[in-house]
């Protein structure tokens, strides 16, 4: 892992995009997948500039998302599907045929994680994952356990995270996740771990004594071969 550190997020986003564009240059095709939060928003403002002088570039891009929000309307304004249609797949003019998303009303949670395991597994590997940190060290909902998942699975949503902002916008509490597994994750070619945003003090501290441990899933990077880890110092 390399750890980079910027005086504020908005040099850190600055940064990102440019790693982002680079990876879209070798490969227009590129699969991305998006996490949501504060922390990489600035990263897609900097990706909506570039579209406006470039949108060629973004004509093959398909996207990801990470994870979302159990349970709850795809039309609430707290959805993860509602924050990537604002801030990538508007903006960024992402068809529907390059989006591949878990349905939060899914009727069978389970099954829709199956489904997009498969798909995973039939048009990936990952090219470019984005990933924040959570307060308690987990990435996309793979929260601290005794053991990890490898596959998309339907996961227990921790308090921590269920007192993400986004979920204050809620129409009514998320009673689960899902996400994309570890193995989904750790098979990424690239991964970009932002991390700003205040309360993270501990966690960073943790993921920084390199101990790799099911409590701090982000700590399971360590083991990849090619991740950015891009620090705003406020957030220390």
């Amino acid at each position: 892992m390399k750890i980079t550190y910027f005086d504020d997020s908005s040099k850190m986003s600055a940064f990102a995009s440019l790693m982002v564009l680079n990876e879209l240059r070798k490969k227009q095709y590129l699969l991305i997948a998006a996490a949501t939060g504060g922390s990489p928003e600035g990263l897609y403002q900097m990706l909506e500039k570039r579209y406006q002088f470039d949108p060629e570039l973004f004509e093959k891009l398909r996207v990801l998302k990470l994870d979302e929000w159990g349970g709850i309307p795809m039309s609430d304004p707290g959805s993860c599907h509602s924050y990537l249609n604002e801030k990538v797949l508007k903006p960024l003019h992402v068809s529907s045929d390059r989006y591949l998303a878990f349905d939060s009303a899914a009727p069978d949670p389970a099954e829709e994680c199956r489904r997009i395991q498969e798909e995973i597994d039939h048009t990936g590997p990952i090219d470019c994952c984005i990933l924040g940190l959570g307060k308690n060290g987990h990435i996309g909902f793979n929260e601290p356990a005794s053991i990890l998942q490898s596959d998309c699975h339907v996961a227990k949503l921790s308090a921590e995270t269920i007192d993400h902002p986004l979920v204050q916008a809620m129409s009514q509490t998320p009673s689960f996740g899902m996400t994309v597994g570890m193995k989904g994750i750790m098979q990424s070619k690239k991964i970009l771990l932002l991390i700003t945003g205040s309360g993270k003090q501990e966690a960073i501290k943790k993921l920084m004594e390199k101990e790799i441990s099911t409590q701090l899933p982000a700590s399971f990077l360590w083991l990849h071969g090619d991740v950015e880890c891009l620090i705003d110092k406020t957030s220390c």
